[in-house]
């Protein structure tokens, strides 16, 4: 049958139909609300506390404590928790109508493999580990050249110290120094004793921290510790696995009464670094920067190659074997991912 040709009042219609469904797909895409100007209030700098899918909540810069639900315009693209933002409040809702340049941001791996943002403008990272679930050197490397990469600072935290026994305490203080000794703060804390815990206020002080490291390792109970009125959800360690269960499932901040603000990220077991090259992860391990471009040849692996200034380091001990395993294992990741 042969194609009818449309009347120009039909192809009319038909091109207004489908305008209106692009529009309607785009603010279903910014989840937008429908508010003229008039029913929103003056633009104002607010800072995002936490992220829900297509809504943020956000506080208001010149009224800490007020926050307010807020929808975004549809060209913003992601935000995250951290975020500085411009808004304008309405009736039942808010309209981030623009966001503020990043200074740093925290990122992983999501569910399909593509790296997210978790947290913006942060300004140190605080790893946290456990006796339980035992933590292992490669995923604290991994976290420690993110925070290189970012040229932010690290803080190592053992948490539940009082559960340090006869069977971790040679490993876990052998883990702890040798971070020490590359110049990482170390801390040791308990939310059950309380131990710790006036060292680690003051070392939150004056920064936008995050928490970082496996489920099961207590962020959401230093949370509650530090913070009571949080009233973080807290999970139990699996009898069996002796692993976390995730608690938290958004990145939400909070403020500390004397100063400081702490952003709890959902709890992971693998850390991606695929967004980095070769040669910023030579950089991450802080300890090989005074022997880089100092090999007998340009494109040196560092495995066996003669003159290798960084191997060079291991037999002398100025860097530790497990360091440059745990590059090595990295370096493969980034080249198989």
């Amino acid at each position: 049958m042969a194609n009818r040709r449309l009347t120009r009042k039909q192809a009319w219609r038909i091109e207004k139909i489908q305008q209106e469904r692009v529009r309607r797909a785009a603010r279903r895409q910014g989840n937008a609300p429908q508010l003229d100007d008039s029913e929103l209030g003056p633009e104002q700098q607010g800072l995002v506390v936490a992220h829900f899918g297509t809504q943020v909540e956000v506080e208001a810069t010149a009224a800490p404590g007020q926050v307010k639900r807020c929808h975004m315009r549809a060209n913003l693209g992601s935000l995250v928790t951290g975020d500085d933002v411009i808004w304008r409040d309405g009736n039942a809702s808010g309209v981030v109508v623009a966001v503020l340049p990043r200074h740093s941001e925290l990122t992983r791996p999501d569910s399909h493999g593509q790296i997210k943002t978790v947290a913006a403008n942060i300004d140190r990272v605080v790893i946290v580990i456990a006796p339980y679930p035992t933590p292992f050197n490669n995923l604290i490397d991994r976290y420690l050249v993110a925070a290189e990469t970012l040229s932010i600072q690290a803080l190592l935290l053992l948490n539940k110290c009082d559960r340090i026994d006869a069977d971790n305490r040679a490993a876990l203080s052998a883990m702890t120094e040798s971070y020490r000794r590359l110049g990482y703060q170390t801390l040791h804390v308990s939310t059950r004793s309380g131990a710790g815990l006036p060292s680690l206020r003051r070392c939150l002080a004056d920064f936008t921290s995050v928490f970082v490291g496996q489920s099961g390792v207590g962020k959401s109970s230093l949370i509650n510790a530090l913070l009571p009125a949080a009233n973080t959800r807290v999970g139990e360690l699996s009898p069996s696995t002796q692993k976390g269960t995730h608690t938290t499932t958004t990145a939400r901040l909070f403020h500390f009464p004397g100063g400081g603000r702490l952003i709890d990220s959902p709890g992971i077991r693998e850390f991606g670094l695929w967004h980095i090259t070769p040669q910023q992860l030579l950089e991450g391990f802080i300890e090989f920067r005074p022997f880089l471009g100092k090999c007998k040849f340009r494109d040196c692996g560092h495995r066996q190659e003669p003159g290798c200034a960084i191997l060079a380091a291991v037999e002398r001990g100025a860097i530790q074997p497990q360091r440059l395993a745990s590059y090595r294992h990295i370096l493969q990741s980034l080249q198989t991912d």
